[in-house]
């Protein structure tokens, strides 16, 4: 078996575009290829041992009746051992390992031997003897039981075998049999069961799990969950009502993917024109330049329209994870560059800012500003640096997992041809079309696509050109023209092999204005190359000139400047502006890499001079 992809609609699915086959994509390098290997080597490893050290596999063993004692932690903390195993399942569809197959193996034995003969498992709760779906608001059971299920689905996809599938049918099977209409119709605080049970209806063909997915999203909205501002849960306004986001923004995110995986199965057009309306508002008032979600502390929710601070932006790696899995589900249901453009964004800013480079310290917390003199007063905060594991450890397994299955992103078919979406050097396949993709995006700008193999018959190869790169160009073997940002280009022909595309994306770098009524960032700008947010971090800055007193001249000459020696090969953007002294010249770097040296100052929205 081989990489399947973690989400593949059915062939009656409402969708314009489908993931391609397993398999069909490889990374073979970039700098997204280096963070991949480094999930792999370090990051992986090294999770399973803080999951073993936190307790996490602890309480599936002494569920499991393989150890003594009492349960460790929070209550939801099975789900990041599910997390990592699903991490772990992708890795080994990437390339077969027996060390990595024997972790899984252990895990799936504790997880069936913990099993309920019901089908029930949490292990917390078993253990600690909590009475089921009592606290379903904060109690996060079927958040965990939705992430055992991804997990399942992984591995099924990737090995072919069924053992882990098997545990999780027996814990679907159980809430089919528990919630729903005319049963219990309470809802978890915390969405993520929805994806899961529509990508369990994908993999088993079991109708009943759809079913209860689309309960679930159906009946959210209404006040059903107490405990808390409903707002807080996304269910103060019915899914189909929503016009934006609201609330925790993980929980807010998660739910709009599943509804999008509901939509989808369902044909139901009305869900989706909503969920298009909510993933625009919030783009638009609600989403940091980098694709960082949140932006309060308080409830790690989302903040009224244009409530964006910088110093103060939470915008937690997890929930720029889940804005990706949106992402993606409404660009294969609409085939609208727009998605493809965010997903990108999301990836190349918010997403890998919360890991290091090494692949094993993150952060949980994207801050937009972190000020001179910052105080560590709390474990989450960016001032602490990134951290090698949390209390409530949701981000690393979640980024481990995104990094495994990144394949399941780049590329899609349908019954014209294929479309290329994000541009990593490697391989694609679809049908008897098969692609090499050289670049050194998003340090260069050129992407050169080859044919190594192609059918007889016509087939369209489309490429997405970002919103940003106006004045980009395609070449073919028919000459060179302009093409449009923002949409698809490409050519439709029967191709050979040696055949080439070569797109052009202008690098040019760019300052960016807010958005007017964002208060905490009016009066400033930032700094954009591609598909990169950059940064001025204290390090690169004039000896005796603190980023918090540096100025941006707007009418200043950005210039580039490649230091291979830094950081591991990195473009940096020098402008002119001015410290409290007088004249003083500004160095950036990509955001996502700021706080690789050590946490310090550091700001992405820059004041004028």
């Amino acid at each position: 078996m081989a990489y399947a992809g973690p989400v593949r609609p059915t062939e009656t699915a409402a969708v314009v575009w489908r993931p391609v086959a397993a398999g069909a994509v490889t990374i073979t390098g970039g700098p997204l290829g280096a963070r991949q290997t480094a999930n792999r080597t370090a990051a992986i490893p090294a999770g399973l041992k803080q999951l073993r050290e936190a307790k996490n596999v602890l309480n599936l063993e002494l569920a499991a009746g393989k150890a003594e004692g009492e349960a460790v932690g929070p209550i939801f903390a099975d789900s990041d051992v599910h997390k990592w195993l699903e991490a772990a399942a992708w890795e080994y569809g990437r390339g077969a390992d027996p060390a990595l197959l024997d972790d899984i193996l252990e895990l799936t034995d504790l997880l069936q031997n913990a099993q309920a003969d019901d089908g029930y498992l949490d292990s917390v709760v078993q253990l600690r003897g909590l009475e089921r779906y009592s606290e379903l608001e904060w109690s996060h059971e079927h958040y965990c039981a939705g992430h055992l299920i991804q997990a399942a689905v992984a591995y099924s996809r990737t090995t072919g075998r069924t053992e882990l599938l098997d545990v999780a049918r027996r814990v679907a099977d159980h809430l089919v049999a528990t919630f729903g209409p005319g049963k219990n119709p309470a809802l978890d605080g915390h969405p993520v069961i929805e994806m899961a049970l529509v990508e369990l209806y994908r993999e088993t063909g079991e109708r009943s799990y759809l079913d209860l997915a689309k309960h679930f999203v159906d009946t959210r909205g209404r006040g059903t969950i107490t405990g808390r501002d409903v707002g807080y849960y996304s269910d103060r306004v019915p899914v189909r009502e929503a016009t934006t986001v609201e609330g925790h923004s993980v929980r807010a995110v998660y739910l709009a993917a599943g509804a999008a995986d509901v939509a989808a199965e369902t044909g139901d057009a009305e869900l989706l024109a909503a969920l298009e309306t909510q993933f625009a508002s919030m783009a638009l008032e609600k989403e940091y330049l980098t694709g960082g979600l949140g932006a309060r502390w308080e409830g790690e929710a989302f903040g009224d329209p244009y409530e964006l601070p910088n110093d103060r932006a939470y915008a937690e790696t997890c929930a720029t994870i889940g804005g990706i899995q949106w992402a993606w589900r409404m660009l294969l249901a609409t085939g609208k560059a727009s998605y493809a453009d965010q997903i990108e964004r999301m990836i190349y800013n918010g997403f890998i800012s919360g890991v290091s480079q090494a692949g094993t310290e993150y952060f949980y917390v994207n801050t937009l500003h972190l000020r001179d003199r910052s105080v560590p007063d709390h474990d989450r905060t960016p001032a602490r640096g990134r951290v090698g594991w949390f209390a409530c450890a949701c981000c690393p397994p979640n980024v481990m997992r995104t990094f495994s299955s990144l394949e399941g992103y780049l590329a899609s078919t349908d019954a014209d041809g294929l479309q290329l979406h994000q541009y990593l050097p490697g391989t694609v396949q679809a049908g008897e079309l098969k692609l090499t993709v050289a670049t050194d995006y998003p340090w260069q700008g050129k992407i050169t696509i080859t044919v190594d193999q192609a059918g007889p018959d016509e087939t369209t190869i489309a490429l997405r050109v970002p919103a940003w790169a106006e004045g980009a160009t395609l070449t073919t073997a028919a000459g060179t023209e302009d093409v449009t940002a923002g949409e698809y280009a490409g050519a439709r022909r029967a191709w050979q092999v040696g055949d080439q595309l070569v797109l052009d994306l202008p690098l040019t770098p760019r300052l960016t204005a807010p958005h007017p009524r964002v208060d905490a960032s009016r009066g400033c700008l930032a700094i954009e190359r591609g598909p990169l947010v950059y940064a001025l971090e204290q390090a690169d800055q004039a000896e005796g000139v603190a980023v918090d007193d540096l100025r941006l001249d707007p009418a200043g000459e950005l210039v580039e400047e490649r230091r291979e020696d830094l950081l591991g090969g990195v473009t940096l953007i020098k402008a002119t502006g001015s410290g409290p002294d007088g004249p003083v010249e500004l160095v950036a770097l990509p955001y996502h890499l700021w706080a690789n040296r050590g946490p310090q100052p550091m700001r992405v929205w820059i004041p004028l001079q």
